[in-house]
């Protein structure tokens, strides 16, 4: 596990200040990185903060702190600067030396603790089994399992789950659309429900049926049929939605079931809990519920005048409290994150409320909206499919993008803008397009290094790093330290978007050393340097694919 820099300048200055104080009392010391060289690398403004309560100018404070500064490796210098700040300079030596730190740390490095374990839950895309993995869920599936994969860097537990919807009516009203196609590719004049849902993969879901079981379920009572074919569609669905994320490189830890909530009586459980605490209310045939934090009561259970069949009358909000229950008590997560669309922001207060209703501390529950993706090409907006004639769908995109790129700009924005997907740069193979730029940061890299193995060199041999004082050697150091910061400040935000932008600066400082120095060379002369840089590219080969896996994302050898 690494400890950021910007953390263990915190704690010297931290030791400085209660030194300069005499006191231990001293409030989290907050440093930043800079945005400009000449102001050093990390700056703070602790003195600022804290000047008047010490009793002197800011100035004078800062100056008495840095003279307080406990003797560090990685500090080179350290300067007040007006008003009140301290400017941090690493140290070159030390710097260089991180490299062998960062070839000891492998594809582990970047790992942080502050989640201490803590078991977390989430939960994403769980889009309905009614129809394929559209471009919206497509988003969902990418900001989740990057999450995900941050905050395992950052040292929490973390379980994937798919929450499959499977009760209600809109399963019941899958089922008797499939259960019209497949009676018309028998020959059978049967009516497509007005509500049903329509689009080719059900016209393809009931020709597979026809072809499989035959007039079998012609020969049924006609909602034994329908039950029997919606579970039937749903499982072909799963295995085309499990197979379309596959694809994507997303898997999941657990598939939890929307109807075994009910089977295995959690819902019941949830309504006894809140019934005792009085939240719940009876009128108009209906179970409503009823917190002082809703400006309405909200309905648990239909009335069996509104919805005659028993197994359809709960509603979303009876199965988001059954899976609460689920998640926090009965699997005890410390944490539960929900990604839904923003379309879903209505259902937020109401879960929060239920959670403070079952005596749950509701920040144990996070909501993560994201907004719409807009596909373009040419220019124009890309409505429907081409191969289809209906919606873009992840399969589409797979096809004509794949994967890496998909990944790549859905996370490349916070989850409450919407994104603008350019098809056409997606594929381009140029500096443009800025998943070509990354990947091809670390191909370049496997060629340096397969050239020197052709010269002879010992790519893995230990070398003297003090040779690595060149500008641009220690820049691309700098920022190789950067990503247990970034990873610390994804998991903090619980925002994954942090990961391309670092990796688009991370190829930029290694295309520039690139540029500026020759890493082999033919001189005997300059041996030793090249022994030095073949380590500083083998370092930065394992960052560049660390945070490209992290992204969920191929390191390519060759491109």
């Amino acid at each position: 596990m690494q400890i950021p820099i910007r953390t263990q300048i915190a704690d010297v200055v931290a030791q400085a200040l209660r030194q300069v104080l005499g006191r231990d009392d001293i409030p989290p010391v907050l440093v930043e990185r800079t945005r400009r060289p000449e102001f050093g690398d990390y700056s703070t403004s602790a003195c600022l903060r804290m000047a008047r309560e010490a009793g002197m100018p800011p100035m004078d404070l800062a100056g008495r702190v840095v003279a307080a500064l406990p003797p560090v490796p990685f500090i080179g210098r350290a300067e007040p600067a007006h008003p009140g700040y301290i400017n941090f300079w690493l140290d070159d030596g030390w710097l260089a030396q991180q490299v062998d730190a960062i070839l000891e740390a492998g594809e582990s490095f970047g790992a942080i603790s502050i989640g201490q374990g803590q078991r977390v839950q989430v939960e994403f895309v769980s889009a309905n089994p009614t129809g394929p993995i559209t471009i919206g869920s497509a988003r969902n599936a990418v900001l989740g399992d990057g999450l995900a994969s941050v905050l395992e860097a950052a040292g929490y537990q973390v379980e994937r789950e798919y929450y499959v919807n499977d009760a209600g009516s809109q399963v019941r009203r899958f089922g008797e659309s499939v259960f019209a196609r497949y009676a018309q590719a028998l020959g059978e004049e049967v009516p497509f429900p007005e509500d049903g849902y329509h689009g080719r993969y059900v016209t393809e879901l009931g020709e597979q049926l026809a072809a499989e079981a035959g007039r079998r379920y012609l020969e049924m009572d006609r909602r034994q049929a329908v039950r029997a074919i919606a579970d039937w569609a749903v499982a072909q669905m799963l295995v085309r939605i499990r197979q379309d994320l596959a694809d994507l490189g997303v898997h999941f830890d657990v598939w939890r079931h929307e109807r075994h909530l009910y089977e295995e009586g959690l819902f019941d459980q949830a309504l006894a809990v809140l019934r005792q605490q009085g939240y719940v209310v009876e009128y108009d045939d209906a179970v409503w519920f009823r917190h002082p934090d809703l400006e309405k009561d909200a309905v648990l259970i239909r009335s069996p005048r509104v919805v005659p069949e028993p197994s359809e009358r709960p509603t979303y909000l009876a199965s988001d409290v059954a899976y609460l229950w689920d998640k926090l008590v009965r699997r005890g997560f410390d944490r539960a994150i929900y990604i839904w669309g923003a379309d879903h922001h209505g259902d937020v207060p109401r879960v929060r409320a239920a959670a403070k209703a079952l005596g749950l501390d509701p920040d144990r529950t996070v909501f993560i909206l994201y907004q719409l993706v807009t596909l373009w090409r040419g220019g124009e907006e890309v409505r429907m499919s081409k191969r289809s004639g209906e919606f873009i769908t992840l399969r589409d995109l797979l096809e004509e993008v794949g994967p890496d790129p998909i990944r790549f700009m859905l996370l490349s924005r916070t989850a409450d803008v919407p994104i603008d997907f350019d098809l056409d740069l997606a594929v381009e193979q140029s500096e443009r397009n800025p998943v070509y730029y990354v990947q091809y940061a670390h191909a370049r890299i496997a060629s340096i290094l397969r050239y020197a193995q052709e010269q002879g060199l010992e790519v893995d041999r230990p070398a003297d790093l003090s040779l690595l004082r060149h500008p641009g050697e220690l820049a691309l150091i700098r920022k190789m330290l950067e990503l247990p910061e970034v990873i610390e400040q994804a998991a903090a935000k619980l925002s994954p978007h942090f990961l391309p932008y670092y990796a688009q600066e991370l190829a930029t400082a290694f295309h520039a050393f690139y540029r500026d120095c020759r890493v082999v060379s033919s001189d005997p002369a300059d041996e030793a340097v090249t022994r030095a840089r073949l380590r500083l590219v083998r370092a930065a080969k394992i960052v560049l694919a660390r945070v490209l896996h992290l992204m969920g994302m191929t390191a390519p050898e060759r491109m």
